[in-house]
C-alpha cells in the first residue's frame, strides 16, 4: 500500500476525531466491559435444481476492554479472541474464523488530549490449519506478530483514539520446522524462526451508535518498515457491527481486510455474519 494512501487515511482520522463533542472525563480506577458471542449459519438443500450445498459454521468470540487510570495515567486494554469451524456437506470440518489479538496502550497526559505513550500489539491463531489447499502452514504463535514502541497518543475517550508510534519493533515468530512456501514463512527466511522489522505505526480505535441499539467498532492499524520497502505500508482494518435484539440476541457482522505483502500480495479480506447470542460483563 503506497504512501499516499497511509496520508489519506491518517488525514480521514484526524478529521473524524476533531469532529467529535466533548465527552465527560473518566473517573479513576479500572473500567472493564465485554461480551461473549456465539454466532450461527445454517444452509439446507435436498433435491434443490437451482443448485447448493447444505453447510453449517458456528463461531465463538471474545472482545473485551479492561482500562484503568488514574491521574495523567491511562492504560488501556482490548483482548480479542474468536474461532469458526465450518462444515460444508461432502467436504472436510475448515476453519471460518481464527484470531487471538491484544492491544495495550500506556500514555501519561502532556496536554490536552494528548499523551505521551508506549503500546503493545500481539497477534497470533489458536489451531493448526484444516484446510491442506490453504498456502503456508500456520499454528499456534506460528506466525505470531509482536510490535511495541514509544509514541504520542490523541485520545478522546475510551471510545476515540489515534496513537502514532515513529519507533516501532516488530517481531515476525514463525515454527522454522514447517514447509516454507515460496521460500519464505512470512516474510522469515528459511531455516529461521524469527524476522525483525524497525518502521512506523499507526493504531486508531472508534466506536460509535450508527443508530438506537446499532454500533460499530472500528480498529486500524497502519506499519510501514524503515528496513525494506518503506513504501509498502502494512494494513490491518477491523470493523465489528452489533445489531442488538434484546439483551441476549444480536445480529452480528465482522469484517477484516490486511494488507501484508510478506505474507500474500493483495488483500486479504474476512467476513462473518449471523444471529448471535450475546452475554456482556
Amino acid at each position: 500500500m503506497k504512501k499516499q494512501t497511509l496520508l489519506f487515511v491518517a488525514l480521514l482520522i484526524c478529521s473524524i476525531t476533531f469532529s467529535q463533542e466533548k465527552e465527560e472525563e473518566p473517573k479513576d480506577g479500572w473500567k472493564r466491559s465485554g461480551n461473549i458471542s456465539f454466532l450461527i449459519n445454517q444452509s439446507a438443500f435436498d433435491n434443490w435444481i437451482a443448485g447448493g450445498n447444505s453447510n453449517i459454521t458456528g463461531t465463538v468470540g471474545v472482545n473485551y476492554d479492561f482500562n484503568y487510570k488514574k491521574g495523567d495515567i491511562n492504560w488501556d486494554n482490548k483482548l480479542i479472541l474468536a474461532f469458526g469451524l465450518t462444515k460444508i456437506k461432502g467436504e472436510d470440518v475448515q476453519k471460518s474464523d481464527d484470531r487471538i489479538e491484544w492491544n495495550s496502550l500506556l500514555g501519561k497526559k502532556a496536554s490536552g488530549y494528548w499523551f505521551y505513550s508506549a503500546f503493545l500489539n500481539f497477534k497470533t491463531q489458536f489451531a493448526d490449519d484444516l484446510d491442506s489447499d490453504t498456502d503456508g502452514p500456520t499454528k499456534f504463535l506460528s506466525p505470531g506478530y509482536l510490535q511495541f514502541g514509544p509514541g504520542m497518543l490523541w485520545k478522546k475517550s475510551d471510545n476515540l483514539k489515534v496513537n502514532f508510534a515513529p519507533a516501532t519493533a516488530k517481531l515476525v515468530i514463525v515454527d522454522k520446522n514447517l514447509t516454507l512456501p515460496n521460500d519464505a514463512y512470512f516474510g522469515v527466511e528459511e531455516g529461521k524462526s524469527t524476522r525483525f522489522e524497525l518502521g512506523a505505526a499507526i493504531g486508531a480505535y472508534y466506536k460509535f451508535n450508527l443508530m438506537e441499539n446499532v454500533s460499530m467498532e472500528n480498529i486500524l492499524n497502519l506499519y510501514s518498515n524503515y528496513l525494506e520497502e518503506t513504501q509498502n505500508v502494512d494494513l490491518d482494518y477491523t470493523m465489528n457491527i452489533v445489531m442488538s435484539i434484546n439483551k441476549y440476541l444480536s445480529a452480528n457482522l465482522s469484517f477484516q481486510t490486511i494488507y501484508d505483502d510478506n505474507a500474500f500480495e493483495g488483500f486479504q479480506t474476512r467476513e462473518v455474519f449471523g444471529l448471535g447470542i450475546n452475554y456482556g460483563f
